[in-house]
């Protein structure tokens, strides 16, 4: 079923766009939830009438998210994590931790968006994620993971 977007969707494509969709998927998700229009001769008059509107939309997103990576690439976050001897960490630093640390900084990035090596990061050092922002651009974060300072035991 071939479908008009009304909003960007992730791995199907941007507000605007013409995209051909099983039909269950369209009649089953995105139809309810309004997320895209069927393809038709009066849809597509609408949608060229809003395209000028559409494109400042996409323009302004691509500049959001230029300063973005800009201001993510000059951050660096720091976690301290209990570690054994040789360095590897009792758990791990994931996606949902580092987006819950880049919210306290002012971002408000989606777990989704956070790229890591092997999925979470298990060893002190420092290390480099990649955030996804828009279309094709990326923002590289420089994560630092420290061992935890151990109490001694005095009696």
């Amino acid at each position: 079923m071939k479908v008009i977007l009304n909003q960007d969707i992730p791995n199907l494509g941007e507000e605007g766009d013409i995209k051909s969709v099983a039909d269950g998927y369209a009649r089953n998700y995105l139809l309810p939830k309004k997320l895209v229009m069927p393809f038709s001769r009066l849809n597509l008059k609408i949608l060229e009438k809003q395209k000028i509107i559409i494109e400042n939309r996409k323009e302004e997103k691509r500049k959001s998210a230029l300063n973005m990576k800009d201001q993510l690439e000059s951050e660096q976050l720091e976690f301290i994590m209990p570690a054994g001897a040789g360095g590897k960490l009792f758990g791990s630093v994931n996606a949902a931790i580092i987006a819950e640390a880049l919210e306290k900084k002012g971002y408000n990035i989606e777990k989704k968006r956070i790229e890591i090596p092997d999925h979470s990061i298990r060893m002190i050092g420092e290390h480099e994620i990649k955030i996804k922002l828009y279309e094709q651009k990326e923002a590289k974060l420089k994560i630092v993971v420290q061992r935890q300072e151990e109490k001694s035991k005095e009696t």
